[in-house]
């Protein structure tokens, strides 16, 4: 998965954000439950929900230096049919070297009856976010839960080697919250910052603890195409510093300084580094050219021991280390995600480019503000490289990012590029849309009961082929067989899958491509003496992308991308086309353009269907809320263009002959 390449310092310590779900509770014991809890049939925090946590609390020690410690214990009410469905499946989910511990959990009926959750219930399994980002999960089902029942469960996130510089507090669930407290154990002097919490404020508690509480939090409800969580979800950032006051400028070029001086080693060009460069740069004469090459080397011949693709067991990676320089690295043939950043830095200065340590934001968490001060929100580290009067970036690091882009969390981001003297800020631009293209096209053929037969390629590039990669270099062939299926069976129920070719997953530099073979009874409907055919067949089945009439949070796309498809389907024997207007183009200023077209062969026995849509241009992917209105008709108005239908006619002569 995309990996955040954060660069330590002894005095800048830099730690990845520990995105918390919950914590806290003193005692290993269940807490009475109490008779107006096992009596209350109405909801306090909001009146139609189907379940409410009564309570939800993290205690967070962060004194010893062993391991970083979040006890988690949450009481829920379940009210409706609904609310037990949803609430008796419990995924806790973690994520890289964290850990889930001690789990315990119950069901209190309204009767007084208790059901323990039993040890063996629990079980580990990888999940998919809506974004496609896998993650880990301890997962249980809990037995006998019904309507006026309350569950508790309690666990341990637990995180080895101690402290971490920043925390991230949370204090939404997909329920209402009653009640939700954090307790704190801090190491040293800490700061923090509530978002979208008000006056939010830590008081001191018995037994060292610091303690923030929140009460009647409503539910945070994902809605499609939203910006991250941390943009719109109640949290704190919690971190800590000995400085009581920061002067923001200074802060940022002390810290620019820093990592400037600490890349000069990191980045190092030696005698083995420069005499790589004639065999790497060969007989490219142009910038560009040569940093291609440059950059396609480092993907390909470097491998990154970090990454899950590397061929290298999960053990095994951690009992790498991290090289010391980019002679190292060049030697071993393999590095961390910064050592091969490292490498790509010294090698463009071999080769005679001005190559500099780089810090953004990363906008897959939040979007960056340099008000904020911290350094712990610049998650992303890559090479800023001087062409001509201006900068280009580069991330070989993240292998499956195509040549001149950025992975599209660092694009339009503000950008740190660190100097000896004067660091500066600059802006990372936004790939256009053709640079995350997915071409389709499918050769099919239809028959006179409707079933639609034949081959489909599609290739992906980009940032649409990035994150195809990412979900699948990991899993065996056959998973990946088992993924495409099921994402064509989502739309297209009846689908039969076959003969599948799937290319170039771990490949750095060619695109992604699916190919096989599909059979899809039903696709079109026959009606007497005619057929309904929609001709767009990569978009049959899709829903509307946006459902609600109403919006909380702006509109957000990951980035900008281009759809190309070109479908031919031959007609049945005896039918010919009765009604093949194509539905009309759509445009939307320079943002998006959506042109379809149908045509048919001059003997009218093969129909083509040509599609093309981007969205994006011009980098507007975040939209307000005032604009839902219009996002969602423009969208609409594409999808009910997707499904247009044509009519095909049985012909006089083949209906007489049977």
């Amino acid at each position: 998965m995309r990996t955040l390449r954060l660069l330590l310092l002894p005095l800048f310590i830099v730690c990845l954000g520990l995105v918390m779900s919950g914590a806290v509770f003193a005692g290993d014991d269940w807490r009475p439950v109490t008779p107006e809890e096992l009596a209350s049939k109405i909801p306090v925090v909001e009146k139609d929900a189907d379940a409410e946590a009564i309570f939800w609390e993290v205690r967070i020690d962060d004194s010893q230096p062993e391991e970083l410690s979040f006890k988690n214990y949450i009481r829920v009410k379940i009210f409706t049919d609904r609310g037990r469905e949803k609430q008796s499946n419990i995924d806790i989910r973690y994520s890289g070297a964290a850990r889930v511990k001690d789990i315990a959990a119950r069901v209190i009926k309204a009767d007084g009856t208790i059901v323990e959750l039993k040890k063996d219930d629990v079980f580990e399994r990888t999940i998919a976010k809506a974004n496609g980002v896998k993650e880990k999960a301890k997962s249980f089902a809990l037995p006998g839960v019904e309507p006026g029942s309350i569950i508790e469960y309690r666990w341990r996130d637990v995180h080895p080697g101690g402290s971490a510089n920043r925390m991230s507090l949370h204090f939404q669930r997909d329920i209402p919250l009653q009640s939700v407290s954090y307790f704190l154990k801090p190491f040293m002097g800490m700061r923090y910052l509530p978002f979208r919490m008000g006056e939010t404020r830590f008081v001191k508690d018995k037994d060292g603890f610091s303690r923030v509480t929140m009460t009647n939090m409503p539910a945070f409800r994902e809605e499609p195409r939203m910006p991250p969580e941390d943009e719109v979800r109640s949290w704190v950032f919690l971190y800590y510093t000995q400085d009581n006051k920061i002067d923001v400028a200074k802060y940022w070029q002390d810290n620019g300084k820093a990592y400037f001086e600490y890349a000069k080693d990191a980045m190092k060009v030696n005698d083995e580094v420069q005499a790589a460069i004639p065999g790497i740069v060969g007989d490219a004469s142009t910038p560009e050219e040569k940093l291609r090459r440059i950059y396609d080397f480092c993907r390909t011949k470097i491998k990154n021991f970090s990454d899950d693709a590397s061929g290298l067991s999960e053990d095994e990676r951690k009992k790498l280390k991290a090289n010391k320089s980019p002679a190292e690295t060049l030697k071993k043939g393999m590095g961390s995600g910064g050592n091969i950043d490292m490498l790509f830095g010294a090698l463009a200065k071999a080769a005679g480019f001005d190559a500099r340590l780089a810090l953004s934001g990363n906008r897959s968490e939040m979007f960056f503000d340099r008000a904020l001060s911290n350094v712990s929100f610049l998650q992303s580290a890559f090479i800023a490289v001087r062409v001509g009067d201006g900068w280009q970036y580069f991330s070989p690091a993240e292998m499956y990012t195509s040549f001149g882009m950025l992975g599209w969390p660092e694009e339009m981001q503000e950008t740190l590029i660190t100097d000896a003297k004067e660091p500066f800020w600059t802006k990372t631009s936004t790939s256009p849309p053709e640079k995350s293209a997915a071409k389709r096209s499918a050769k099919l053929h239809l028959l006179d009961d409707g079933t639609l037969e034949g081959d489909v390629r599609i290739e992906f590039t980009g940032h649409l082929a990035f994150d195809r990669k990412e979900y699948d270099d990991d899993d065996s062939p056959s998973q990946r067989e088992e993924t495409l299926r099921n994402s064509v069976k989502a739309r297209l129920s009846t689908a039969e899958v076959s003969n599948i070719k799937i290319e170039n997953v771990t490949d750095p530099i060619k695109p992604f491509v699916y190919s096989y073979r599909i059979r899809v009874p039903g696709y079109a409907q026959r009606t007497g003496k005619r057929i309904f055919l929609q001709p767009g067949f990569f978009e049959h089945g899709h829903r509307p992308l946006f459902s609600g009439t109403e919006r909380k949070h702006p509109v957000y796309f990951n980035y900008p991308w281009l759809e190309e498809d070109e479908v031919s389907i031959e007609l049945p024997a005896g039918y010919t086309l009765d009604n093949a207007d194509s539905p009309s183009p759509i445009k939307a200023g320079e943002i998006a353009a959506y042109n379809p077209s149908i045509s048919a062969s001059t003997d009218g026995k093969l129909l083509v269907y040509r599609r093309r849509f981007f969205f994006g241009a011009g980098g507007h992917i975040l939209f307000p809320v005032e604009s839902y209105t219009a996002i969602k008709t423009l969208f609409d108005a594409i999808n009910k263009a997707d499904n247009h239908t044509i009519t095909l006619k049985q012909t006089a002569a083949s209906a007489s002959s049977k």
